[in-house]
């Protein structure tokens, strides 16, 4: 069982796990109780999925995307003991702060991540504005009260993730530039600010390859940052006879210069081949957004969407994930 310190960070002992299966040599392997969270979950959902999950007061929280049963994009907030079991609150977050020109939103809010940055919880999510998409950015301390800023971008974007410090004195986040609709292109972009209001010196990071990953590509759950470079787990679609088709990947940054790509994993790390992931709103969708890391075991603990649904969790070990895409690179 790996048992170097490659992770920065701190212990989380309690997040959840499961030993790989009997016989498996894969570097991600599913939790045998998928989906970990129904698309039932609250009375007025019709899917909950592609959601955020972090550690908080020793237990765990997170935002959650709830289509409602009008097919309203909203998040939610939930907590849970065990990241498995989870209490979802029925009533969207309340944003608060927010320049009413912004606020009065009619595109929807989903696809929420949540970083740790110095003493703050920020949330990053695609956030409309005049029904364009972009990037949504709001913080808390309590998830009790979200007070929302500017969105960080010019429409149209998505899939925002901030890294979990500063690099080289500034905020740091990726995004993956789109168009109004279902975007069928997106490079992987990084952009720096010196005060989470202002962004520029924008850089590639990394367009979309053959393959599973040959349509588009864009970032997952928040970087780890570790001794090899930064780890990202991302999503990739291909383009098939039957629609689109997404996957999750790695890549590993550099610590430094994030938009430099050192290793990224010429095979996929899961695709969907579940009933769960193969069925449901939007067939065929691996769509990872949290990942909980125990620096001490190097436990990963990932949490995807799945068909645009229900939520799932896989597990990893650090170190056997970095290794697999450094021997398995398309660098």
């Amino acid at each position: 069982m790996p048992q170097k310190r490659t992770v920065i960070g701190v212990d989380l002992p309690n997040i959840p796990w499961e030993d790989r299966p009997a016989g498996s040599s894969d570097p991600v392997w599913r939790y045998s109780k998928n989906p970990v969270i129904p698309r039932d979950a609250i009375p007025t959902s019709n899917s909950i999925f592609n959601s955020a999950v972090i550690p908080f007061n020793h237990k765990f929280t997170g935002v959650f995307r709830c289509d409602d049963k009008c097919r309203r994009m909203n998040l939610h907030r939930g907590e849970s003991d065990d990241g498995l079991n989870w209490r979802i609150s029925p009533e969207p977050i309340v944003f608060k702060g927010a320049d009413p020109e912004i606020a009065a939103y009619n595109y929807g809010r989903y696809d929420p991540r949540v970083c740790l940055l110095e003493d703050c919880y920020y949330l990053t999510w695609c956030n409309g504005y005049a029904g364009y998409p972009t990037i949504g950015l709001a913080y808390t301390y309590d998830f009790e009260e979200f007070l929302q800023l500017e969105n960080a971008f010019l429409p149209f974007n998505r899939n925002g993730v901030l890294f979990p410090r500063k690099i080289r004195g500034k905020y740091a986040m990726l995004s993956r530039p789109s168009d109004m609709g279902h975007t069928p292109f997106g490079d992987i972009f990084y952009s720096e600010s010196p005060d989470l209001l202002h962004w520029g010196r924008h850089r590639l990071v990394m367009r979309p390859a053959g393959g599973w990953q040959s349509t588009k590509i864009g970032a997952g759950p928040v970087p780890i940052e570790t001794t090899e470079g930064w780890l990202l787990i991302y999503h990739g679609v291909l383009t098939s006879c039957n629609g689109y088709v997404y996957s999750m990947g790695a890549a590993l940054l550099d610590l430094d210069e994030p938009w430099k790509v050192r290793y990224r994993t010429a095979p996929y790390l899961l695709s969907p081949q579940k009933d769960y992931e193969c069925v449901g709103d939007v067939p065929n969708v691996v769509f990872p957004c949290a990942a909980l890391c125990d620096t001490a075991t190097g436990r990963l603990a990932i949490y995807y969407g799945a068909a645009d649904t229900v939520t799932a969790l896989a597990f990893a070990y650090v170190d056997e994930l970095i290794a697999f895409t450094k021997e398995n690179s398309l660098c």
